[in-house]
């Protein structure tokens, strides 16, 4: 039988425990004790709100309408390094927001892969996009993307994904491939990934939890970007995002570690096994690829682009995870998409 002691150590630990894996409530944007709202929301049929930016010529004028999907940790001030005269030059009308959880965007506890196609489509209807509209989505952003692909293609105008995050439990990933590139990736994020697919209500604890190093990307760990990446940072910093602080403002489980649970989770279909949305060439997809990309095995991109040979897959000799942010680059995805150019700068 326990002694006294023993009982009360028990107790304490099943205590801590509990509180170690259950996420504080989320301090949601406009309630008494949440933060204030600065920016336009529209309001969804659920009753969420979504923050949103709007930038290059007026929306009523413009000849192409873009959605920019940001991704982990951003939010809808995401840096593009497109002018207001390069933007007018396009003729190109560009809407991002806040994703579910970010910044000024209420949070999904519902969210998943297909919620956030749906909010995407709630949003230009919101605000009278028309039919169709144009998507870039970039890095872990992308899996809203591939879920516009899957259900809502007849509301696209075209398609960009920008260094798209993999999730190496898609099935149609052959095992040995996944095996090899897993195990390039470091102990801490193997084991973050684990327990985000497996056991995901483990995750706020591992990424809160002081003890073991537990992601790279958010203990910003010197590995994570290469040299053009470093270049590009650099360049960033001098036109920082202004409300940056805002973008976990709600807490960081509704908005960075969903993000990880969601895309590391099982989704309701396999992207490689998605059929040509677009058979009669009546839009594009586009998928760009650093092979320098450190966060992003480019093998495995390139597995996919195989296996959906209806996709044009360009992969920059040394390019690095933050591709959409130099200026270069930045525009050569913006013209392929909208202006149907061939890329020269690759």
């Amino acid at each position: 039988m326990l002694t006294v002691a023993a009982s009360l150590f028990l107790v304490g630990v099943v205590i801590y425990a509990y509180k170690s894996t259950k996420p504080p409530p989320p301090k949601i944007c406009g309630t008494p004790n949440g933060p204030p709202v600065t920016s336009p929301r529209i309001r969804l049929t659920d009753g969420r709100h979504l923050a949103y930016r709007e930038r290059g010529v007026r929306k009523q004028n413009a000849k192409y309408k873009v959605i920019v999907v940001h991704g982990f940790d951003s939010s809808k001030d995401i840096y593009l390094p497109l002018s207001q005269k390069r933007m007018e030059e396009l003729d190109v009308y560009i809407l991002s927001f806040d994703r579910a959880g970010y910044g000024e965007s209420d949070p999904n506890p519902k969210r998943s892969v297909k919620s956030e196609a749906l909010d995407i489509q709630e949003l230009a209807d919101r605000l009278e996009l028309g039919p169709t509209f144009y998507l870039i989505g970039m890095s872990i952003g992308t899996y809203p993307v591939w879920a516009c692909l899957k259900y809502i293609p007849h509301r696209l105008a075209g398609v960009t994904l920008v260094v798209p995050v993999i999730n190496f439990w898609w099935p149609s990933f052959p095992p040995k491939l996944v095996s090899e590139n897993y195990k390039t990736q470091l102990k801490r994020d193997q084991i973050k990934l684990r327990i985000a697919h497996y056991a995901p209500g483990l995750v706020y604890w591992w990424l809160t939890q002081k003890w073991f190093p537990y992601s790279s990307i958010l203990q910003r760990h010197p590995i994570l970007f290469n040299k053009r990446d470093l270049e590009t940072i650099q360049k960033m910093s001098t036109a920082p995002m202004p409300d940056e602080h805002k973008v976990r403002q709600q807490g960081v489980y509704e908005s960075l570690h969903r993000d990880v649970i969601v895309h590391f989770g099982n989704w309701e279909f396999d992207p490689m096994e998605l059929e040509n949305p677009f058979p009669n060439k009546e839009a594009s997809v586009h998928l760009w690829q650093g092979n320098a990309d450190k966060l992003v095995p480019y093998e495995l991109q390139r597995y996919v682009a195989k296996k959906l040979p209806w996709i044009r897959y360009h992969e920059v000799s040394d390019g690095g995870h933050l591709m959409i942010h130099e200026a270069g680059l930045c525009e050569a995805m913006f013209r392929e998409l909208l202006l149907g150019e061939e890329p020269s700068i690759i």
